[in-house]
């Protein structure tokens, strides 16, 4: 009896996957007009490249809808043939929008802004800012102040922690314009300051990222997805220009 029932759950689960799948990555008519275009289009990793310039390595894949790194095999702190992968676009004035979901004790980040000159900057991270993907109740980083998912790393806090637990997918937006930055996490405006003049440039002067030259501020960059050595994946990876 006991066999029987496995057998109708998985029959059900199955289609249930499928259909979701089939409803993610996909755009509305309202998209459409409104000038949303797909960075992902759940089948491929067309439109991205590892940062530098080279192909995406064979760490990041694709299945079910899913853009997600496989960290199998370990490289140090990031996952042998992974690293960071960036958009082909580059942006200036734009509106993000995407879900993640962090495995057990994951790190992980949605950069921006990313100047992409590997002879200056070796990691993407020391030109762009980035919205911080972690698990919060497993993570050692938690312990650190900015640091925690949903924050401007390293610069500023969420206002409220509306994250949801690992495994399960969080909705992301991140919107700039004109220097107006701001984070969404789960429906919540949880970040919100303005990029590029005196207070951002005294935000950069006390973090991590004073003696890195350049950084924070280029007004026009890459969209980057971080690989910190643990599982992450992404869907409904979507963008307009403002």
């Amino acid at each position: 009896m006991k066999n029987i029932f496995f057998f109708f759950v998985a029959l059900v689960l199955i289609p249930l996957n499928s259909l979701n799948a089939q409803r993610d990555n996909k755009l509305t008519t309202e998209e459409k007009k409104e000038g949303w275009t797909l960075l992902f289009d759940g089948k491929s990793l067309q439109g991205w490249h590892k940062y530098g310039g080279k192909p995406v390595g064979s760490a990041w894949k694709v299945s079910d809808g899913e853009l997600y790194l496989d960290p199998s095999q370990k490289k140090d702190w990031q996952i042998a043939d992974g690293g960071d992968i960036v958009s082909d676009r580059a942006f200036k004035n734009f509106h993000l929008k995407l879900e993640w979901k962090i495995a057990q004790n994951g790190n992980s980040g949605i950069m921006f802004y990313i100047h992409e000159d590997s002879t200056q900057y070796i990691w993407p991270w020391m030109s762009a800012p980035e919205m911080q993907v972690l698990d919060n109740e497993g993570h050692p980083d938690s312990k650190i102040i900015k640091h925690r998912a949903g924050d401007l790393y390293d610069l500023i806090s969420c206002s409220q922690e509306t994250v949801r637990p690992f495994g399960q997918w969080n909705q992301v937006e991140i919107r700039s314009l004109n220097g107006q930055l701001d984070f969404w996490l789960n429906g919540v405006n949880v970040v919100s300051t303005t990029l590029w003049g005196d207070n951002w440039k005294k935000l950069i002067a006390a973090s991590k990222f004073a003696k890195m030259k350049g950084f924070g501020t280029y007004q026009e960059g890459r969209i980057g997805l971080q690989d910190h050595g643990d599982k992450v994946s992404f869907r409904n990876i979507k963008v307009r220009e403002l």
